[in-house]
Formats: structure tokens, sequence, C-alpha cells
């Protein structure tokens, strides 16, 4: 029994120690771009929307909105505060869905995360994020064009933890948080994908999520749901099922539904929503996921 665990114990060890080689890199990386835009470059990326909507840009304002929420570095509980602030100073709700559902699914620290996964993932994901942001704000724009979607009321702007006034501290201090919100998640993905490669065969894989391509989408869809808790987290699983034989789609629509169901990100979206509009976002998330993961397969 002893010996047993022993080899089991070196080969998950294997598997955990040759991912971990591969993509810490990118997660060293990804908290020190995500922590330095967050210190030097927040407010400015929000004081360029507020001036943006000052503008009459139409829909091209809406593709500058969800450009914006990418380059957020803020999480859904930052963001709508903030949200709530650029609402009070003007900003339509068709721009606000579209920040808003862009800086969801995606921020710089993911960006480099998700460069692990290869040129080809890195491209499909900033194009879907972005579209899904985009597509959000046109849909807002003919559907909510002169009604109110969003319910701000009780929200403030939060206040800033970077106000040490030594600048090289308030950086630190802030990568510090980073590596305490991201490291348990990261390495708490990679030891999941390390017995997903030890027990579960690859061609189990290719079958679920590989195969029968719209079932695989679909199911890529499902799976992010209850499996998504952080975006660091996901990567090494989604290069392993990569390797096995995940399609491009499948992998799309896993990074679409994970990060825009997170219980967390549910939780806040339900108060500034409702029920009848945070069903319609839960509607447009899979609906978005299922189509562009198929398309996607089609294309690559």
């Amino acid at each position: 029994m002893y010996e047993i665990l022993r080899r089991e114990f070196i080969y998950l060890w294997y598997y955990f120690s040759v991912q971990l080689e591969q993509i810490f890199i990118y997660w060293v990386i990804g908290m020190l771009i995500g922590s330095a835009v967050s210190v030097f470059l927040k407010d400015r990326i929000h004081n360029t929307f507020r001036s943006l909507g000052e503008k009459k840009l139409g829909v091209l304002g809406i593709a500058a909105a969800s450009v914006l929420g990418i380059a957020s570095p803020l999480c859904m509980y930052g963001t709508i505060p903030i949200a709530a602030s650029f609402s009070k100073s003007g900003i339509k709700d068709d721009w606000l869905a579209a920040f808003m559902m862009s800086s969801i699914l995606l921020n710089p620290q993911l960006i480099i995360y998700s460069a692990a996964l290869g040129r080809t993932a890195l491209l499909v994901r900033i194009i879907c994020c972005f579209l899904c942001g985009l597509a959000a704000g046109i849909l807002i724009r003919i559907f909510y064009g002169k009604k109110s979607f969003f319910n701000f009321k009780g929200f403030d702007e939060p206040k800033s933890r970077d106000t040490d006034p030594n600048i090289a501290f308030r950086f630190i201090k802030n990568l510090w948080r980073n590596i305490k919100a991201t490291g348990p998640y990261f390495l708490a993905g990679i030891m999941l994908s390390a017995l997903f490669q030890r027990y579960v065969p690859s061609d189990i894989m290719v079958h679920i999520f590989g195969g029968n391509e719209a079932f695989g989408v679909l199911m890529a869809a499902t799976v992010g749901v209850p499996l998504y808790a952080c975006g660091g987290g996901t990567i090494p699983l989604l290069q392993g099922w990569l390797v096995d034989g995940m399609s491009m789609g499948s992998a799309a629509a896993f990074m679409i539904t994970g990060p825009a169901t997170k219980i967390t990100n549910l939780g806040a979206l339900k108060i500034v929503l409702g029920v009848k509009r945070f069903v319609l976002y839960i509607a447009y998330v899979i609906i978005f996921s299922l189509v562009s993961g198929i398309i996607i397969n089609f294309i690559v």
C-alpha cells in the first residue's frame, strides 16, 4: 500500500512540476503587469472612459467601452461601484454594459496568464471578450435605449487601497495582495490539472470536448460554471485539456461562461440588474458562448 501511494505521489508530482515550470513565468509576469496597471494606470483608464462619455460616438463608443473594460484591472465588485460613478457622470447604459461585460471576462493580468495557452487561444480569448462586451452594449442600445437597464442605487465609488505615499511601497503592497488573492487558486489549478492528466484518459477528453464539436462546446460551457473560481486557476486546466484534444471552440465557451457565471460576479450583478434582467444576462452569456464556440470550431 505504501509503495502504491508513493508511486502515485511521484506521478502527480511529475505532472504538477512540469506544468508549474511551463506556466509559472506567465503567472509572475501577469501579477507584475496587473499590479502595475492597477497602481499606475487605473485612474487614467477610468478618466479616459469618462471623457469619452462627453462625445457622441455611437456604436464606436460601445466598442471603446469594451476595450477599456478589458484594460481595467478591477474585479466585478470593484467594477460595479466604478460603473455607478460613470452612470452618475452621464455615461449611458449601453456603454456601461459593454464596459462591465468585458471587464468581467478579461483584464490585463489574465491576458498574460492566457498567453500560456498559446497564440491562437490568447487571440481567441481577447476577440471573444471584446465582441461579448460589444454585443451586450449594442443589445442594450437597441432594446433599452429609452429606459434604464441598471440600478446603481446605494453604490458609491470605492476608496483606493493604493494610497501609500511611497510609489515603490504602493506597488509592492498591491503586488502582495495580488499574490495572496491569486496564488492559492493558481496552485490548486495546477494540482487539479495534474489529477486530470494522471487519472482521466485523453480519449475521454477528446470525446467530451473535441469529438462532437457542438456537444463539446455545450459541455465546456456547462463545466465552466462550477469549475471557475479564479482566472489564473483555470489556465493549467485549459492547457492540459487543449493538449488532450479539447477544441478551440470549447475552450472559448469555457473562457466565457466561467468568469461570466463566477458566483461572486453573479451575486454582485443580481443586485444591479434585478431578477428579470439577471435572467436575461444568464441567457445572453450561454447563447453567446455556444454560438462563439461553434463558429470558432468552424473557422479554426
